[in-house]
């Protein structure tokens, strides 16, 4: 009855014109998030309130493609005006940048230091720039590295530890104290986005073009620890929960999932009918909430847990939920149960899209088989999934 009754969709941020691209929040707020377009314009939002803190509609000429907090007061952004501009957010928040940065080239991400005055850009190079200077201090890019870096975070414990993904399948660690490229991987598809696990600082979520997301273990790049499959498309976007317990994704296939950690099927999926190709996806800072931004311009907010009641509960109401929470735990391996708490309610043409997937699979694996059936003994062996994301390891 709380699936059939959910109501996750709590309300739509309008404001932008044109494809809503990045969204950031700061680590310190519970209530700020800020969200980049197409368009060239930056809001910073009030989730509480749902109103609009700042409004920067010609931040950039043309895309902006990069945001981070630096602090909860201070606002970096990047577009492929090859700029990078540097914002008050706080209660001295004007319409001009406090200070810019000229590139040489259009930048696709960008991410801040937790503690120094550093920040990382994300172009045909990874550069590292120091806040008091004009020009980047360092370049770190792989010897035969040709890619274009669409992606860059650091590591939320290990600060000096940088990851970068790019255009031609490679996820990549830096060392910014060495300032150079350790360890790399070419893997099967090209990954959209990445995400470092609040909880678990070794562990790394990637959001990639074949439809799926891979959490690594970055000290054994060789298979990932667990793959996540339920997209239809390709995963544009991904985000953990401050717990470390959930992450949220966006897909090409015009939905939100929220996925358990270290479960990879049955995830909880959210959609509209005017919901477009989600571009970008966050969690808030007390994980009740996710934040998504699509091409249709809208920044989304849903509830984290669908059929969470908001407002005040009394105790009454909060024994009666955690008697049904006891009872659904009883009785989670009956048939009928079960069944109620996998299904998922998808649009028509994600779940046609879904039955076909199925069946080209099924194909593909019948196809492997037979091939067995009919080579040598031992000629051919079956390989698992895990091993066939990564085709190569440098060091």
């Amino acid at each position: 009855m709380e699936r059939m009754f959910a109501k996750p969709f709590i309300d739509s941020l309008e404001g932008h014109i044109d494809a809503v691209e990045i969204l950031s929040r700061p680590s310190g707020s519970l209530t700020t998030v800020a969200s980049g377009s197409w368009d060239g314009g930056i809001l910073v939002h009030n989730l509480s309130t749902r109103k609009q803190i700042i409004n920067l509609s010609q931040a950039h000429k043309g895309k902006v493609s990069g945001l981070c907090f630096a602090g909860s007061d201070r606002l970096f952004s990047c577009g492929v005006d090859r700029n990078v501009k540097l914002w008050a957010v706080g209660s001295d928040a004007s319409d001009s940048p406090l200070n810019v940065f000229p590139g040489k080239y259009a930048f696709n991400s960008i991410d801040h230091h937790q503690s120094d005055p550093l920040f990382a850009t994300a172009s045909n190079l990874v550069q590292i720039w120091d806040e008091t200077k004009s020009a980047p201090i360092s370049n770190l890019t792989f010897p035969t590295s040709t890619e274009t870096i669409t992606s860059v975070r650091f590591n939320l414990s290990e600060s000096s530890v940088l990851a970068s993904i790019g255009s031609d399948r490679t996820f990549t660690l830096y060392d910014i104290r060495t300032g150079k490229a350790e360890r790399r991987i070419v893997m099967q598809m090209r990954s959209n986005s990445l995400a470092w696990s609040p909880t678990f600082p070794t562990t790394v979520l990637l959001a990639s073009e074949d439809h799926n997301l891979y959490t690594f273990d970055v000290r054994h790049l060789a298979t990932p620890t667990q793959i996540y499959k339920a997209h239809v498309a390709a995963v544009m976007s991904c985000d953990w929960s401050p717990t470390g317990l959930e992450f949220v994704s966006g897909g090409w296939d015009r939905t939100v999932r929220i996925w358990k950690e270290g479960k990879g099927h049955s995830p909880e999926v959210y959609h509209t009918k005017r919901m477009q190709r989600v571009m970008s996806t966050i969690f808030s800072a007390d994980a009740r909430f996710v934040v998504s931004g699509s091409d249709d311009g809208n920044v989304r907010i849903w509830k984290a847990k669908a059929h969470e009641k908001l407002g005040v509960i009394t105790a009454r109401e909060r024994a009666a939920i955690e008697y049904r929470e006891a009872l659904k735990q009883r009785w989670k391996m009956d048939s009928e149960v079960s069944k109620v708490s996998r299904t998922r309610h998808l649009p028509k043409s994600v779940h046609s899209a879904a039955k076909l997937k199925h069946t080209m699979l099924e194909a593909r694996r019948v196809k492997e088989e037979r091939r067995r059936m009919h080579s040598r003994a031992g000629e051919t062996k079956p390989k698992s999934e895990r091993k066939k994301v990564v085709i190569a390891e440098q060091t």
